[in-house]
C-alpha cells in the first residue's frame, strides 16, 4: 500500500480527522459494553465437574471466593498432541491477567476437553501458569458450543457463534462468563470467532502498526506458530488448528 508523505501540518490535520472517528468508536464500544452488561442471565442447572490440579471441582468451585468467572475455551481435544496454535497465540497474553481480574472480583480459568495430564504437559512446555482445567467426560464444552461430535462431522454443519456454520473441527474457540449468587450460577455472556479479537493483545498492537496484521487473506493465520516453534523462514501454510495426531 502506497502512502503519501506530507508535512507535519497536513499529517496533523489527517490525524485529527481520524481522532474524531476514534472517539465515535470508543463511545460505540462503551454502548455495546453496556448492552453486554444489560443482557438477561440464564441459570445453570447442570452440575458440571472438572479435573483440576487440586482434584475434582464443580463449576461453582472454579469461582473460588469471587462472584464472577471469566473462562476461555481452549482448543485441545482428547486426541490432540498439542494445543491449537491460534488458541496458544491468545493464551500467551493471559499470563498476567488473573491477578488483576481477581482484584475486580473475577476468577479466570482456561478449559479444554483433553485429559488433565495432557493439558499439564502442554502447559509446562509453553511455560504458562494460569489456571487450566479439564472438561474431559463432561458435557460442558458441548453445551457451550465449542466441542462437536462425530454426528456433527458427518452432517457437515454445527451450531457455532449462535448460527449454523460448516463443520471445521471437533474443537473451536470461545470465551464464556458467569455470575454466582449464593448457590446459584448464571451464564451472562459468551463470545466466539472474531468476537475473541479483543482478547488478543498482540492483534491489538498489530492493528496499530503501519502494515496492520499483514496476513494472507486466503489463510489469515498461517503465519502463527506456537511461541517455541517460530522459524526464520516459514514458507508452508498451515491450518490454524493443525494440532492433532500426525500434524504439526
Amino acid at each position: 500500500m502506497e502512502h503519501n508523505v506530507v508535512s507535519y501540518d497536513a499529517w496533523l490535520k489527517a490525524r485529527k480527522e481520524l481522532l474524531s472517528k476514534e472517539k465515535e468508536f470508543t463511545k460505540l464500544r462503551d454502548a455495546m459494553t453496556a448492552q453486554i452488561h444489560a443482557l438477561p442471565w440464564r441459570k445453570i442447572d447442570k452440575n458440571y465437574v472438572f479435573d483440576t490440579s487440586t482434584g475434582k471441582q464443580t463449576l461453582s468451585d472454579l469461582f473460588g471466593s469471587k462472584t464472577q468467572l471469566a473462562l476461555y475455551h481452549f482448543m485441545l481435544g482428547p486426541d490432540w498432541d498439542q494445543g491449537c496454535k491460534s488458541c496458544s497465540f491468545w493464551a500467551d497474553g493471559f499470563q498476567g491477567i488473573p491477578v488483576h481480574l481477581a482484584h475486580r472480583d473475577v476468577s479466570f480459568v482456561v478449559v479444554s476437553r483433553a485429559p488433565l495430564a495432557q493439558i499439564e504437559r502442554f502447559k509446562k512446555r509453553m511455560g504458562w501458569e494460569f489456571p487450566w482445567v479439564s472438561a474431559c467426560g463432561s458435557d460442558f464444552n458441548f453445551d457451550f458450543g465449542v466441542s462437536f461430535t462425530k454426528q456433527d462431522e458427518e452432517s457437515g454443519q454445527v451450531l457455532y457463534n449462535y448460527r449454523t456454520d460448516p463443520y471445521i473441527d471437533d474443537e473451536l474457540p470461545g470465551a464464556s462468563f458467569f455470575y454466582r449468587r449464593e448457590q446459584e450460577i448464571f451464564h451472562t455472556y459468551s463470545t466466539y470467532g472474531r468476537g475473541l479479537d479483543l482478547l488478543n493483545c498482540t492483534y491489538n498492537w498489530l492493528d496499530l502498526v503501519s502494515k496492520g496484521r499483514d496476513e494472507n487473506p486466503d489463510h489469515i493465520m498461517d503465519w502463527v506458530r506456537h511461541h517455541d516453534r517460530y522459524e526464520e523462514h516459514v514458507k508452508t501454510p498451515s491450518s490454524c488448528c493443525s494440532s492433532k495426531k500426525g500434524q504439526s
